[in-house]
């Protein structure tokens, strides 16, 4: 006992001499500061007016060589003291803080002529802290905002041709109130000859546009096309297609074809009930020069796609762009009129909360792609094309089996649209697609519920078709879809979106096609959907079958996770030169592999070059949906037009 005793209290001291001596060591070499209070100089956003009246701004957007945007702004102040002017940060529809502050440059603020220094705000860049003089009424800020020349820079906005003003770059605003409670005026001079088109609304004057006074909130939310080749056409009920191109040919179109974007209008309209602007402006752009864009607004949208958008209407890259205009008409009731309580900030500075995405994004894609069937932009076969392909590629996002979808919608902010070397694993922005998967299946089962009396129109309407004429935003919080959901047909909606939204999962939901009257099944011929996509970016896409999308010159751009692909070596970015023996090309990678055989392969890897055997007897593998059963499904009944 006395031996077994000295050797615990041996023991003990030396655990505890093992784990307390190196800290007491540590204390004899280590200084240790205490940290100091973080004090915010930023005021809140109070929902008062703006006590100092119209902010004046003016932007020269002449300069189409150098590319830079010149500004001079005046604000009116009530009082001296300190004063915070801020840079739009977090923007609506880009869902994370992706203001260009970078390219803020020349920065001078004057009081009554006379100098005014300013100080960065270190806990947020994007903020300039002045002392307004004593007895000053108003101070002039003048700065550069130095667009893109290339586009490894940032998007490209202003060519030769054509430029897209975005309001958060070229102004700043007062701290402290709601930004709709800040008036501004702005001015703008465009090239010589040029035509602009906004959601605004101004009095031309030579080469300068004055624009009516309007909120800040809204004036961010109007952004300008201007253009030399520039045409507008009235599509009815007030909304405007302004389109600006590369060259005038391309401005060109058929009456059948203008008939089409007509009916979206119609049977956007007939979806939702109501119309929630006092005009609509769709701008876009048929540019290879200007940045790609997409993106939302209440009263306007911006939008890019590839020339020959008329020209090329039925190819298969031209049919590639024809979603966009439907998706982004959408939001105009979804995403910008409800919008989720959480996502909708008082200013441009407070950070938003992206969890109801698969709402505002995911059911707008959903809408989408079915008002495009409505109005005759895609055949109704041509989206169920897309159908097939956008659930195909959502099972080989194979990361659903650790990641929930709903942490998806936090992508934006994490990875901002950086390119991703494993994205199958890592998931990227799913709450789009899997977001209209998830509503296909919430419509299948509303019409079994109803016997086919109801779908998920009806929930449009009751959800996004309030307060007609109304284009403020109504927000909303899940319980209340799920409340309007169980008003049109009673369900366990809650679990439902418990069981796709917030838990992993092993597949992409594909309940609205099997309730729809359709199964999602594979052959070894590209549906016409999947053909185009493949040609446009000149790539073989086997994601489906061994795991790997190659280009045409043999480079590797996707390899899906665990796939065989995967398991055999493949990594983005290699290059295949040999199969089989024989030089890479399409053909010879596509004839490899319809031969269900192990395929042979030389790769290059940077400098390195290696010999691997991919172990795959699949074929080809492209995917498709496939009626079943006779008569028509839901999946039919939603895709019919209304008017």
């Amino acid at each position: 006992m006395i031996r077994s005793l000295a050797a615990a209290l041996f023991l003990t001291t030396g655990l505890s001499t093992a784990i307390v001596s190196p800290l007491f060591a540590q204390e004899a070499i280590r200084s240790k500061p205490t940290a100091l209070p973080v004090n915010d100089a930023t005021p809140a956003p109070k929902d008062v007016p703006y006590p100092g009246g119209t902010i004046k701004l003016e932007v020269d957007a002449s300069d189409t060589t150098q590319r830079i945007f010149r500004v001079k702004e005046t604000i009116p102040v009530a009082a001296s003291g300190p004063m915070t002017l801020l840079m739009p940060a977090w923007l609506p529809g880009n869902h994370a803080p992706r203001g260009q502050i970078e390219k803020l440059t020349g920065l001078t603020i004057t009081a009554n002529g006379q100098p005014v220094a300013w100080k960065r705000d270190p806990l947020n860049v994007f903020g300039f802290i002045i002392d307004v003089p004593q007895g000053v009424r108003e101070i002039v800020a003048q700065f550069q905002f130095l667009s893109a020349t290339q586009p490894n820079q940032g998007r490209v906005v202003i060519t030769p041709k054509m430029l897209n003003i975005q309001w958060e770059s070229v102004s700043l605003y007062p701290a402290g109130y709601y930004t709709r409670q800040i008036p501004v005026q702005a001015t703008v001079t465009y090239p010589a000859g040029w035509q602009a088109a906004t959601a605004l609304r101004g009095t031309k004057s030579g080469n300068r546009v004055a624009y009516e006074t309007i909120d800040y909130e809204a004036l961010q939310d109007s952004p300008v096309f201007a253009g030399r080749y520039f045409k507008a056409v009235d599509l009815g009920k007030n909304v405007t297609l302004n389109i600006v191109a590369d060259d005038a040919d391309e401005l060109e179109y058929k009456p059948e074809q203008m008939a089409k974007h007509k009916k979206l209008v119609d049977e956007a309209g007939a979806l939702f009930g109501s119309y929630h602007f006092d005009h609509y402006d769709f701008l876009l752009a048929l540019t290879d020069e200007m940045g790609g864009i997409g993106l939302e607004h209440h009263r306007s949208s911006e939008n890019q796609v590839e020339p020959g958008y008329f020209k090329k209407w039925e190819s298969g890259e031209a049919l590639l762009d024809r979603n966009l205009l439907p998706h982004e008409f959408t939001h105009s009731w979804d995403g910008k009129f409800r919008r989720p309580d959480l996502l909708w900030t008082p200013d441009f500075r407070t950070p938003m909360q992206d969890n109801l995405l698969w709402v505002y994004e995911g059911q707008t894609q959903f809408w989408g792609y079915v008002l495009g069937a409505r109005s005759g932009m895609f055949t109704k076969q041509e989206t169920l094309d897309a159908y097939a392909q956008i659930a195909a590629k959502l099972d080989t996002n194979v990361g659903r089996q650790w990641r929930p979808m709903e942490d998806t919608t936090h992508d934006p902010i994490i990875s901002a649209r950086r390119p991703k070397g494993w994205a199958s694993w890592q998931r990227s922005e799913d709450y789009y697609n899997e977001g209209l998967m998830i509503w296909l299946e919430a419509d299948a089962i509303i019409s079994k519920a109803t016997r086919g009396t109801k779908g998920l129109d009806d929930f449009a309407k009751a959800f996004f078709g309030v307060k007609p004429g109304d284009w403020g935003q109504l927000v909303y919080n899940r319980q209340e879809v799920i409340d309007t959901l169980n008003g049109i047909a009673p369900y366990d909606w809650a679990g439902f979106f418990r069981t796709y939204v917030d838990s992993p999962t092993k597949e992409t939901p594909k309940g609205g096609f099997i309730l729809g009257g359709y199964n999602l099944v594979y052959g070894d011929e590209p549906n016409a959907i999947t053909k185009a996509a493949e040609g446009a970016n000149k790539m073989v896409d086997q994601s489906f079958g061994l795991g790997a999308i190659v280009k045409n010159d043999g480079e590797i751009s996707a390899v899906i996770w665990d796939s065989a692909a995967f398991k055999a070596g493949l990594v983005i970015g290699a290059k295949i030169v040999a199969v089989n023996g024989d030089e890479f090309s399409s053909d010879v990678w596509k004839a490899a592999i319809k031969a269900k055989q192990p395929i042979q392969i030389i790769l290059k890897q940077d400098k390195y070059y290696r010999t691997l055997s991919l172990d795959y007897s699949g074929g080809l593998r492209y995917p498709r949906l496939e009626k079943t059963g006779e008569g028509e499904g839901s999946l039919d009944r939603l895709l019919k037009p209304r008017t």
